[in-house]
């Protein structure tokens, strides 16, 4: 069992190569060479990952020192500056707390379907100047693809990476998650490579 093996092994950091393999392990059968390799980002498009001393508000502010800045220059409407992806909206509302340290006084929109409708989303992105998106990969792919959330000002993403539930099992380490629900990973990914294409600019690092 999982849980029996991370028992007996360290936790490691996660790295670039780690959602590279998972990616060509769900979906290499299904698709040739040069898909699979259209699937891959560089190294440099990532920062460092957490080591797992890290709080998340003392890892946001070390990979983020000039958080205060951007914040401040930030007016833009339809966009935020940081995008952290999570499994789920409870894991989200966690996260969201778990942050004040780092955030400050800059607005948060919770980005998940539980309970909020894409329109109202669509809605306070379009009136409001939002700094940090927090969310599941699925309702924020689905914003950007319909234009509501712009990727011009997005200087972040946030894997939530090294989270273990329970059975101290990470996201991509829960069987209902990897074969009931392969689309997740490719959800992610696909939102990265969306990401990429639309700004340059953009780091992604593990959490």
């Amino acid at each position: 069992k999982i849980s029996d093996v991370l028992q007996k092994s360290a936790p490691k950091p996660g790295v670039p190569a780690d959602l590279q393999n998972l990616l060509t392990q769900h979906f290499g059968e299904n698709r040739s060479v040069i898909e699979i390799e259209e699937l891959q980002l560089s190294d440099s498009c990532f920062l460092p990952a957490n080591d797992l001393t890290h709080s998340f508000s003392s890892y946001l502010k070390e990979i983020c020192p000039k958080w205060a800045k951007l914040r401040r220059n930030h007016k833009e409407k339809k966009s935020v500056v940081m995008l952290v992806l999570c499994s789920s909206a409870l894991r989200s509302l966690e996260l969201i707390k778990s942050m004040t340290a780092f955030k400050g006084d800059c607005r948060v929109l919770k980005l998940f379907a539980k309970h909020i409708k894409i329109k109202e989303q669509m809605h306070m992105l379009e009136k409001g100047v939002f700094h940090i998106g927090v969310g599941t990969p699925g309702r924020i792919k689905a914003l950007v693809e319909q234009d509501a959330l712009c990727l011009n000002s997005t200087k972040y993403m946030i894997l939530d990476w090294n989270w273990r539930d329970q059975k101290l099992r990470r996201m991509v380490d829960i069987p209902e998650v990897l074969y009931k629900h392969p689309y997740m990973l490719y959800t992610v990914y696909s939102l990265l490579l969306l990401v990429v294409l639309r700004s340059s600019s953009v780091k992604f690092s593990f959490c």
